[in-house]
């Protein structure tokens, strides 16, 4: 597991096939289809993202490669669908948040973004203004997310409202918990074993690690999740987890699901 650190989203490579270029991420560009531990209805696809941290270019770089396989394997229905934690740690949150509310530039891609628990901490920081709530935040990375906004760290905590667009906190506001999808369940965190899904609190679809990541069990679906930070994505028969923690030098994951297969696009 990657330490819990604030972090550069990545390193730039130069294209050695270009003399003079300008710096580009190095990403991975090919898809290998696998069994899948889930299934989809026939003519849907899902894309799904792993947690961002503020990695505005490693995003750009991925939602490229996504165009470019939706285009090289057209399918009727396909979903492009992020988990979470688009906020905090990483340079250019307001860059992350301004791509997600961007229009697809392509027809017939619908998309859905979840809630994460660092936009659950930045909400209740910015709409209470309580000191116990900002310092969470800003121990979780929230320093980064005020400066990509251009509000200074000296800045009141009950002064961050007014100076975050407000278009801004109503997306983030408006975020659901959770989508479902064939056999699969997409949520930040997890779920807790044991508890029917219309039971889940919110606090553990944004916050859970154990009983969820050691549970060998059934589960109300296969659960596509992000939240907890490993060098590969972890696929179990009964979750599939994707945050391979792009800002602590990691890429930046999307879990392709069709089907019965899956693979992965990363940046």
């Amino acid at each position: 597991m990657f330490p819990r650190q604030n972090a550069a989203c990545g390193k730039f490579k130069r294209d050695p096939a270009r003399t003079g270029s300008k710096r580009t991420l190095r990403c991975a560009a090919m898809i290998t289809l696998t069994l899948a531990p889930a299934t989809l209805p026939a003519g849907q696809r899902v894309y799904a993202v792993g947690d961002i941290h503020g990695c505005a270019d490693r995003l750009a770089v991925l939602h490229q490669l996504i165009a470019a396989d939706l285009a090289a394997r057209p399918i009727a229905d396909p979903l492009l669908l992020h988990l979470g934690d688009y906020v905090d740690r990483g340079e250019d949150s307001a860059g992350v948040v301004a791509r997600l509310r961007q229009p697809w530039p392509a027809p017939g891609l619908r998309r859905l973004d979840l809630m994460g628990n660092h936009e659950a901490m930045m909400l209740e920081a910015v709409d209470t203004g309580e000191a116990e709530a900002a310092m969470q935040w800003l121990s979780n990375g929230g320093a980064e997310s005020l400066a990509s906004w251009g509000i200074a760290r000296r800045a009141k905590p009950r002064e961050w409202a007014r100076a975050i667009p407000a278009d801004v906190l109503a997306f983030l506001r408006g975020l659901p918990l959770l989508h479902q999808a064939g056999g699969y369940i997409f949520v930040h965190a997890g779920l807790r074993p044991g508890v029917p899904l219309e039971r889940q609190s919110r606090h553990d679809m944004l916050w859970i690690r154990e009983p969820f990541l050691s549970w060998r069990g059934d589960l109300p679906g296969v659960v596509v999740h992000g939240h907890t930070p490993e060098h590969d994505v972890v696929v179990r028969p009964n979750r599939l987890g994707i945050d391979t923690g792009a800002v602590m030098g990691g890429v930046l994951t999307c879990a392709v699901l069709e089907g019965d297969r899956m693979g992965f696009l990363r940046a």
